[in-house]
């Protein structure tokens, strides 16, 4: 090989060997572009909360993945993704293992069609422990949970696409699988979350604004944690129930604010989630509002539509099965108080429809 081939050869070597080191130092590092991204590109490794970090990894064979459809398009603006970190423990009693999972689930699309599906979805996300989203964005958001309205360009068949994330967290026992609670991080970091997975369904369906939804204001945080269920129930005179002794009903009052009003009860049961035994909510303006079509109306079926301060306005109330029969002077009444108070605090007028 001739001088000028042997040194081509050196530089070439040279400069491959600088690939690969700047290659391992960038993996190392988790830079782009070798850092793992989850839900379509929405979410990268080591960005946001510690969910998507290695400390997550930290536990006993502790693995990380995710599964995903096909991503929101035009054709079909829709689509669900679910990343998992799962891990395993040694169990003393048994030769296998103890396996434990926490994961978070993102979805794109409309609220679900059917009732019964209809009414948990509001539970899970018009919980009282959520906060409302600052910088005229319509949702809420809470450690375990977040919910966004997307802009009207992104309507479907004349109904708002929405986009969730809730997290889930089952562990091994001696019992069986049980549920656990399980916290993603801050509201700031699963609003985070929320806003990237938002953005990118929107520019995968084609349906994305000019400009990126963000938000850089601080957020209205719930008036305190939950505390005993007692009377009034929201902080609302007239409204009670009657527990019971022994009661474990716990009471979260939530957001109140000219726009926004919700409250839950719940029955705490050790290393289970809290979802509503019973549930509140006034939403103020149209985006919010929407998220109730479909529902049964009429006051006797727990929704009524207002017209406040010129924005149509939703009040609902829904009581489960083991607090039925137990609003004083009835459910119903409860519920009336309900509108009564907020609406008066808003400036509804006194007639349906709106």
């Amino acid at each position: 090989m001739g001088i000028g081939r042997r040194k081509a050869a050196v530089v070439a070597g040279v400069v491959a060997a600088a690939v690969v080191a700047t290659g391992t130092t960038l993996w190392a590092t988790d830079s782009r572009p070798f850092r793992d991204s989850y839900c379509w590109g929405a979410w990268e490794q080591n960005s946001g909360p510690s969910f998507l970090g290695d400390e997550a990894l930290r536990k006993s064979g502790s693995e990380r993945r995710s599964t995903e459809s096909a991503a929101p398009s035009a054709a079909r603006p829709q689509g669900t993704c679910t990343v998992a970190v799962g891990s395993e423990v040694e169990d003393d009693d048994s030769d296998e293992p103890l396996a434990f999972e926490e994961s978070v689930t993102l979805e794109f699309g409309p609220v679900p069609a059917e009732v019964r599906e209809h009414r948990d979805w509001l539970a899970r996300f018009f919980h009282g422990s959520a906060s409302p989203l600052p910088d005229g964005l319509d949702g809420l958001v809470a450690g375990d949970r977040g919910m966004l309205v997307l802009p009207s360009s992104c309507d479907r068949d004349g109904s708002p696409t929405v986009v969730t994330i809730r997290s889930e967290s089952t562990g091994d026992g001696h019992l069986g699988k049980v549920a656990v609670p399980f916290t993603i991080g801050t509201r700031a970091d699963v609003l985070r979350m929320l806003l990237d997975a938002a953005n990118t369904g929107m520019d995968k369906a084609g349906c994305a604004p000019a400009q990126p939804l963000r938000s850089s204001s601080p957020m209205v945080t719930v008036a305190e944690d939950e505390e005993s269920a007692g009377s009034p129930l929201c902080r609302i005179p007239g409204m009670r129930f009657e527990y019971g002794d022994r009661s474990r009903y716990k009471e979260q009052v939530g957001a109140v604010t000219d726009r926004l009003q919700t409250c839950s009860v719940v029955w705490k049961t050790l290393r289970m989630p809290d979802e509503p035994s019973a549930q509140y909510v006034m939403a103020n303006g149209s985006r919010l509002a929407d998220l109730f079509k479909g529902m049964p109306e009429g006051a006797g079926q727990g929704l009524v539509r207002r017209g406040c301060d010129g924005r149509r306005t939703v009040f609902y109330g829904h009581v489960e099965a083991g607090l039925q029969d137990r609003g004083h002077p009835s459910d119903q009444q409860v519920f009336n108080r309900f509108v009564e108070s907020v609406g008066k605090r808003i400036g509804c007028g006194s007639g349906e429809g709106a």
